[in-house]
Formats: structure tokens, sequence, C-alpha cells
């Protein structure tokens, strides 16, 4: 049996691919499903975020795993597995639980030690545990790499500083305008990362903000604790023509924001900044072509992003430290998981063998009292205990 993740991530992949094999939140239920179906998937977990789609899980044979996932994978993305192949990553046993510990102690993010990564790691989990994805194994290593992440977050200064996705999304914009003062903005999107942009952003100051949202309720609670305006998606383009900065991080699966949506939008001249952190993109490509328009997505945050890496840098060896120790302490706890039923098995057979042997002299105990069936119950269980001790103990 092996836990094995198989994955394409910013690092391993352009966006353009990245996007392709991104699964939204809705359908990873139905992803986690399939891939449970399997015949050589026992166990997984889907984790989809921008930065990566993962999936971790427990097999019986490693390759033929990867192959099932591979294609699923490529099925997903509409990819042939030459295109794909180049950009995916696959680590199994201890490099898999290292990963995903590094995942969870935001080692692995483009922004180092964001912290909005342990958040959607516990959601895949949640969602894998419904759906019979995760049971012993999986919910082991999961409930460790929380561990971890709180740990590393604790112990360490690794998320000093920007560590979110959301927050240098917003300080990106502050850095490209050099003051968002007396500028308008438009929110395009109220989910997780749209409630960690409205907070970044009244953090900056800006107090002209416009929450666009499929959902008028979730779309007017995020505009009520900013101070800011709530719209439907249906009044994107009055947004659009009202705002000098545009953030968005839907989930919508294709750009929301097109070319004639923007070409015919009524600005007079003004120019129009795009930051996109949305995984598939919500701001068509074309759109960056057109005249005043500046679009800067995920790929460009994450060049930004190494610029303001050197302070948390200083933590990192501290938190591979960290991981290397949960690697190890997680290895003793899944093997002793593993050895625990035949430890069981084992005892069941002592004791089966002493009750038999027992039974077989019955008629020479029948000529004992009561106190003296108990002695030699009492010594025959201690012995059965202490010859059993050190293997349970090694097993273990």
């Amino acid at each position: 049996m092996s836990i094995l993740v198989i994955g394409v991530n910013h690092r391993s992949g352009p966006l353009s691919v990245l996007e392709r094999v991104t699964i939204a939140p809705t359908d990873v239920p139905k992803a986690v499903d399939g891939l449970a179906r399997l015949d050589n998937v026992r166990e997984v977990v889907v984790l989809s975020t921008c930065n990566r789609t993962e999936v971790y899980a427990v097999a019986e044979k490693f390759h033929g795993a990867y192959a099932d996932i591979l294609d699923f994978l490529c099925d997903l993305g509409d990819i042939a597995p030459d295109e794909l192949h180049p950009h995916v990553y696959s680590e199994y046993d201890d490099r898999a639980v290292s990963h995903l510990f590094d995942v969870a102690a935001g080692l692995d993010s483009a922004v180092i030690g964001e912290s909005e990564i342990l958040g959607q790691l516990r959601q895949a989990w949640q969602v894998a545990q419904r759906e019979g994805g995760a049971r012993t194994t999986l919910n082991l290593l999961f409930r460790h790499a929380v561990g971890v992440g709180k740990r590393a977050r604790t112990e360490t200064g690794i998320a000093r500083g920007t560590a979110s996705v959301s927050h240098a999304a917003v300080e990106m914009a502050v850095d490209h305008h050099g003051s968002m003062a007396g500028r308008r903005v438009a929110l395009v999107g109220a989910g997780s990362m749209g409630e960690g942009i409205a907070v970044a952003l009244h953090r900056a100051g800006v107090d002209d903000v416009m929450v666009v949202n499929r959902s008028p309720e979730r779309g007017q609670a995020l505009a009520d604790r900013i101070n800011g305006q709530a719209f439907g998606i249906d009044r994107l383009r009055e947004a659009l023509e009202a705002s000098d900065v545009v953030l968005t991080s839907t989930g919508a699966g294709e750009p929301l924001i097109t070319v004639d949506l923007v070409q015919g939008l009524e600005r007079a001249d003004r120019p129009l900044l795009f930051v996109d952190i949305a995984v598939p993109r919500d701001v068509a490509p074309g759109i960056a072509d057109l005249p005043g328009v500046t679009v800067l997505d995920l790929e460009d945050l994450i060049t930004w992003a190494e610029r303001g890496r050197s302070e948390r840098f200083a933590e990192v060896d501290h938190v591979a430290t960290i991981v290397g120790e949960e690697v190890e302490r997680f290895g003793l706890e899944a093997a002793a998981l593993q050895a625990a039923p035949l430890v069981s098995s084992l005892r069941r057979r002592a004791e089966a063998l002493r009750a038999a042997e027992l039974e077989r002299h019955a008629n020479r105990l029948d000529q004992l009292d009561d106190a003296q069936r108990e002695m030699v119950e009492s010594i025959t269980r201690g012995l059965v205990a202490k010859l059993l001790h050190e293997p349970s103990v090694r097993l273990r």
C-alpha cells in the first residue's frame, strides 16, 4: 500500500495548463466519488485551489493508480497525456507526506507562508470524508497536515507580512498605482478569496468598493462589512464603467469579463487595471491588448511575490525542520495503525490456544477449588501477555 500525490501547480505548469485542470468547488465531490471508484484507488482527497490541483490517494499499486489518476486529469482538462505529462509531478510514501506538509505549512505556495491554503486543505479533507474518499489512512494524514500548518505558523514567522494571495493581489494593485487613494474599486466575487480581498482593500484605505456577485445576499453581506455597495452580476458593466481597478476571484470556470464587454464600456479613455487571481481566469486573455487596459493575473502575482519573500525566507529552514519531524511522527503512527489488526489477531490466536489448552485439561482442573482455578487463569493470562508484549511492541 502506498500514499501518493499527483498534481499540477503554479511551479510545474503555466497558468494556461493549470486553469484547464482546476476543479470548481461544486464539482469536487463528484471528482472524489469518481476517483474512489477506480480499481487501483482505495482512498482519495482532491485539493484544487488557484495554485494547484492535486490528488492524494492510497493505492495498492503505485503505477496502476498513477495511470488512472493521470487519465482523470487528462479527461478533466481535455488534454493529451503527452501535453500534460511534462507539467505533472508525483511523489509517494514519505515524499508524498512531506509534500502535503509543505503545502499545509505554506512552503509550496505562490506567496510563502500564505494562510488561505490551510482552510482550503481542511475543506478538501471534509469533502472527501463526506464522499467516503478519506478513511483511516488519509484521515490520519490530513489530521497531521492541519497540525503541521498550525505549528508552522505558531512557532515561526513564516506568515509574517503579506501571507495570502488575496492580500498580495491588493498590494500588487497598490504597487502598480503607487496609491489607491481616491480610486473606485470593483470586487468581482464574494467567496472566501473575495472576502480576503475586501479585508485587504479596507486595510489599504480604499473606501469606495463595489462588490459584484451572483448571489445578492452574499454580495450584500460582504459589502456591508466594508461599507461598500452591492451589485448583482447583471450590473457588471455598470461596475466596470465606474471603476479604476477591478479585482476578480470567482469560480465561474470561464471568463466573465470578455473583450466585447470591455470594448463596449463608456469610460472616456480612463485607464483600467484588472487584477485577476481566479483560476480559470475571469478576464479573457485578449483584454490585455486593448488600449488603456492593464491585466495582471496569477503569473504576475507569483513574479511580484518573489520580491517580497526575503523576510519569510529566513523562516523556511525552521519550518522545514518542523515538516521533517512531523513526517517521521506520521510514519510511526501510520505503521502502528497498520500493525494494529495484526497485533489484535495475534492476541486473539494466543488467547484461543490458552483457552483450548485449559479445556484439554478440564478434568484435572475440576479437582481444584474456585481460588485455585482463578490462580491458574491468572497465571496463564499473565504468561501469554508477557510472551506477546515484545513482538507487539516491535510490530507497532
